[in-house]
Formats: C-alpha cells, sequence, structure tokens
C-alpha cells in the first residue's frame, strides 16, 4: 500500500507553495490527507486541498466524530508534513497544544514529523521561536532551516519556505528511513559540508577552475538533514536548488572556502561542528597575480600570451584536521583520475582527517553525473568499498561511519 502522509498547513502566505508540495507528492505515489489550520483556509481554500489530494479536508475535530480523526490520523500516519510551519504552529506545537486537528493530529503521530518553517526574520531569530525549535528537534522531529530571500513585502532574509522540490526531497528521505526503522542517528549533531569547485581569477573574466558541479556535496548536506543534523553548507559556485534545512554560504575561491570552512567548524558563539565533510574540489594552485584588465591576445608577442606564474593554495582538510576541536571527525575527499590505494593511505595520514573517500573522476565520471563510487579509507586501517549507485546512496554509506566514530 502506497505511503500515507499528513500535509498540515498553517496561515503563512507561503500556504500556496503547499499546492505544488501536494502535487509531488500525490504524482509520486503517495495517499496525502491536508490537515489545515483554520486560518490556513484564508490563503488557500478547502476547495484546492481536496482536488488536488483527493480527499476530504478538515480542520477541526467535530468532523466526522465517529472515526475519532484527531486520533486515527495521526496513528496510519507514515511521515506528517507542516509546511509552511509558521511561529505560532511550531509554539503550539512544542507546547502540546491540541487546539485543532493540525495540532491534535502532531499529539497523536508516532511516525516521522518534519517541519518546513516561513515567516519574517525577525519571528525566526526570536529567542522564542528558536527555544521551541529546539526543542522540537530534541523530540525527534526534523526541523529545517527556511532559505533565505525575499519575503513578504520588501523584506528578505531568512524565514523563507524552502522551494517544494527540496520539502519533497526530504520528505522521500525520511519516508524511506522510517520504512527502514532508522534512526535520527545525526539529531542533536552539527555537520559542515563544502561542495562545488573554486575558481581561481586570471583577470576579470577567465578563471582556473574544476568540473565539479557541487551535487555529492549537497547529497551529503540533504541525506544529513534527513537524519536530524544540523547542516551547514559551504557551496563553491554551485548552480543547484539550496539543500532544504541547510545553511549556505556561498564563496569563490580556495582562501574564501578555507575562510568559510573554518569559521564554520568552530564558530565564534557556540560549540564546534562534530563532523565536517570536504567534499569539495578545491583549486591545488592559483595565480600569483590576477589582472586588472582582461589578458588580450593581440598585446602577446607573436599572439603567446606570457607564461602564467602559479602559486600553491592553502590545504584546506589538513588544515581542519591539524585545528580540529576534540571529538570532531573530518573527512576528505581525493579525487583521481586513476585509483591508487597505497598512494591513497599515504595522502590520509598526510592529510590527518578520519576518513578519505577516494573516487575516480574525469571522462564523464563523478563530475556533474547522478552517481558515483568509492573505496572509503580510514585512519584506523579501515577500507569500505562503496559500488557504483546515487550520490545520496554513498553520502548515507559515508554517514554511517562517521556516526560509528562520533562520540
Amino acid at each position: 500500500m502506497a505511503p500515507q502522509v499528513i500535509l498540515g498547513v498553517s496561515a503563512g502566505i507561503a500556504a500556496y507553495k503547499a499546492c505544488e508540495l501536494l502535487r509531488r507528492l500525490t504524482e509520486s505515489g503517495h495517499r496525502v490527507r491536508v490537515i489545515p489550520t483554520p486560518d490556513a483556509l484564508r490563503f488557500v481554500g478547502e476547495p484546492t486541498w481536496a482536488a488536488l489530494s483527493g480527499q476530504p479536508v478538515s480542520t477541526d475535530v467535530w468532523t466526522d466524530v465517529a472515526e475519532v480523526p484527531h486520533v486515527r490520523l495521526g496513528q496510519g500516519a507514515d511521515l506528517v508534513v507542516v509546511a509552511p510551519a509558521t511561529a505560532d504552529l511550531l509554539a503550539r506545537a512544542a507546547a502540546g497544544r491540541a487546539d485543532d486537528l493540525l495540532t491534535a493530529t502532531l499529539l497523536t503521530a508516532r511516525c516521522p514529523v518534519l517541519y518546513a518553517p516561513a515567516m519574517h526574520t525577525e519571528m525566526w531569530e526570536h529567542p522564542a521561536t528558536q527555544a521551541n525549535v529546539a526543542l522540537l528537534r530534541e523530540r525527534g522531529a526534523v526541523v529545517l532551516d527556511p532559505a533565505r530571500g525575499r519575503l513578504t513585502g520588501k523584506d528578505t532574509g531568512p524565514g523563507r519556505l524552502p522551494e517544494p522540490a527540496e520539502i519533497f526531497s526530504a520528505a522521500v528521505r525520511l519516508l524511506a528511513r522510517g520504512a527502514a526503522g532508522l534512526t535520527l542517528d545525526l539529531a542533536g549533531r552539527t555537520v559542515v559540508v563544502s561542495a562545488g569547485g573554486t575558481r581561481e581569477e586570471l583577470d576579470p573574466v577567465r578563471f582556473l577552475g574544476n568540473w565539479s558541479s557541487g551535487r555529492q556535496g549537497y547529497a551529503f548536506a540533504e541525506t544529513a538533514v534527513a537524519r536530524g543534523a544540523k547542516v551547514t553548507v559551504v557551496a563553491a559556485n554551485v548552480a543547484l536548488p539550496d539543500p532544504a534545512g541547510s545553511r549556505v554560504v556561498r564563496v569563490t575561491s580556495a582562501r574564501q572556502l578555507r575562510e568559510a570552512m573554518l569559521a564554520s567548524a568552530a564558530p565564534a558563539e557556540g560549540p564546534p561542528a562534530d563532523a565536517l565533510v570536504m567534499a569539495a574540489a578545491v583549486a591545488d594552485f592559483r595565480p600569483a597575480a590576477r589582472q586588472e584588465a582582461k589578458i588580450k591576445k593581440d598585446t602577446a608577442a607573436d599572439g603567446v600570451p606570457a607564461p602564467i606564474e602559479l602559486v600553491r593554495n592553502p590545504d584546506v582538510l589538513a588544515e581542519l584536521a591539524a585545528r580540529r576541536a576534540p571529538g570532531q571527525v573530518v573527512v576528505g575527499f581525493a579525487a583521481e583520475t586513476e585509483l591508487d590505494l597505497a598512494e591513497s593511505r599515504a595522502k590520509l595520514a598526510r592529510k590527518g582527517c578520519d576518513l578519505l573517500v577516494v573516487n575516480r573522476v574525469g571522462n564523464g565520471l563523478a563530475f556533474g553525473t547522478p552517481d558515483n563510487e568509492a573505496v572509503v579509507l580510514g585512519a584506523d586501517g579501515s577500507r569500505t568499498e562503496i559500488a557504483k549507485g546515487a550520490k545520496d546512496v554513498l553520502a548515507d554509506r559515508v554517514w554511517d561511519l562517521v556516526q560509528a566514530r562520533l562520540g
């Protein structure tokens, strides 16, 4: 039987985006029952939810009383998604209120629960909201961090509902983990993931770079969110939608990536991250000097440009490993055109990380593709083969290895 999903909708302007999320859930074969709060119907009406879901819609516990909906709906659900989750809804859920059918369902649900918050920045950042979010996460719910962007009116900042496609992706991952009986084993953990490929400027229009798309790094972020972690992504020139629930820091060069990773690994306020994954492809070299004007071929002798002097970039992975906090797990990547595991083991020792993910790249492999394969070498002498498959599968396997090493 198809999984039963409860889609809760609270009273925020982003309620219209839940229609797209509902479409994705139903078209992928899920049975979806929409439970809006009474005020949510001011934004999207009951006929719309009923037509899109093919299920009856109610907001109170007095409809179909004989079926005891305020208990049965939660008991029979495989997943509850609340999108948007307003500050008011989060507060009522954290307090254990049962003011309407949605909050009553949240109290009776014993399946994974996913909240996708949407509100103004000031409301999201208020200590009361942050305390409610922390409490819900402590109880095992997955609360996505909102996206940054345009809000109601002219306001901009964190508080925007993540894109429906990203919420759908998080929901599907939670359903899969629930069906497999897997727990949110990274709940309460903070992880930092780098993704993409750095670029080193030659002049205002050219750069030295690589083919990394950021897909593997984003897969690490998405799977960590589904396992309950609080995730920061340091994204180098990635053109993908932000992974739902992650804080994204955008960088361009290797030196910018270094600064962002060090700051996220050991923030000035708060405890250090529990795990670092360096999935980004970082340039080993950069031009010794950036030209202020475009390098033109007609200014060079015989049309041949002058040689470009290169200097080494900082070794970000080695520095993170050397400066890591006690108990912090550091994962590195070794992208190779030819695999030499003896050389990779030497690299693992040289970098000082706990795990090194070794994979072949180039000629249609890894970069920009939906799949990947790797050998994961551990500082403890372990070796784990990960067969070719989807990048999120590889990410989950690596998180299993990380989780086993976390104190």
